[in-house]
């Protein structure tokens, strides 16, 4: 059968990391405080020269030298952001044009899940014919949209990038690749999770607004249904899961999800407390961490989920 196929993993930090309690040097908060509620130590904040594009391509060749591919093999990228460069063109067509690929690139908007989405998009044009070689992204600069004056959300992100190669390939039923993707959205519930701007009402990208605990019951109730669902429908149980790398988004969310799954926390990718919650760029920077660290092996079955504003949420199983 023909599979989309993870044949490498990048990511990419800018370069100032800032701690909590650098943080709390300009911020009404304290080390305690966010790690009580959060779990987060640390974020990586992005600088002068610094984009969500620079970023994304960073991550992007890593993935390539990764997988051993040259910028003429690949022939599809899907990046996922709500920190775009500009509002047109697509940031991806920017990471095109840097690595020197060719054929369709565009962006994915859908927040925190926006990798999980991009991976389905890809994956689906892929199993079609349509493309032989993906690059799929998710990059952010959350930093930009923040409000420094908010302790309750500006202590939440961070900023970075996160990338897979995937291929098309003729395996085996037991073989690699992704095997079902499950993506879901309520946009009823927009006023929880949202920024207070856009181009056709403001003018302005605007600034993240959240209502967290609302949210987090959201969370763990969607994360847990969806997981389900793709166990359900994969016909595997918790106990065949590998790894678990989740959207990096608030450790006691991680914590509450795995309990009610009945998962380990010991199968749980966390980054946490080193990246805060860098939306979109989670996921992939986990799973780039965990394979390069060499957690994650081939054979081993993955599922990645996130939740993001809006809502929307998804999760993906894989064989690495």
């Amino acid at each position: 059968m023909i599979r989309s196929v993870i044949k490498g993993t990048g990511s990419a930090l800018p370069a100032r990391k800032v701690t909590n309690e650098e943080l709390a040097k300009t911020v009404d908060t304290s080390d305690e405080w966010i790690v009580e509620r959060t779990g987060i130590r640390s974020r990586y904040i992005a600088g002068e020269g610094e984009t969500t594009s620079t970023l994304a391509t960073m991550a992007a060749q890593r993935a390539m030298d990764a997988a051993g591919i040259a910028p003429e093999d690949v022939d599809l990228i899907v990046l996922a952001t709500a920190t775009p460069d500009q509002t047109f063109p697509a940031t991806a067509t920017t990471v095109q044009a840097a690595l020197g690929c060719r054929g369709a690139a565009f962006d994915v908007a859908a927040v925190c899940s926006g990798f999980i989405y991009s991976l389905g998009v890809a994956d689906s044009m892929m199993r079609s014919g349509f493309a032989k070689c993906a690059l799929v992204i998710g990059a952010e600069t959350m930093s930009r949209i923040l409000n420094w004056d908010d302790r309750t959300t500006c202590v939440l992100f961070g900023d970075g990038a996160g990338a897979v190669v995937l291929q098309s390939e003729d395996v085996p039923e037991d073989g690699p690749g992704v095997l079902l993707t499950k993506l879901h959205s309520d946009g009823r519930h927009n006023g929880l999770l949202h920024t207070d701007g856009g181009p056709s009402t403001t003018g302005t990208s605007g600034k993240v607004q959240m209502r967290g605990r609302e949210v987090f019951r959201h969370a763990v109730v969607n994360l847990a249904d969806v997981l389900q669902e793709v166990l359900k429908e994969s016909q595997f149980s918790a106990e065949n899961i590998d790894w678990v790398v989740p959207h990096q988004a608030n450790a006691r969310i991680l914590e509450a999800t795995a309990k009610k799954l009945g998962l380990p926390m010991e199968k749980v990718v966390v980054t946490v407390d080193q990246h805060a919650n860098t939306s979109a760029a989670s996921v992939p920077l986990a799973l780039d961490l965990a394979v390069r660290d060499g957690r994650i092996k081939p054979g081993d079955l993955v599922m990645l989920e996130a939740m993001g504003g809006g809502f929307t949420w998804g999760a993906s199983l894989l064989r690495m």
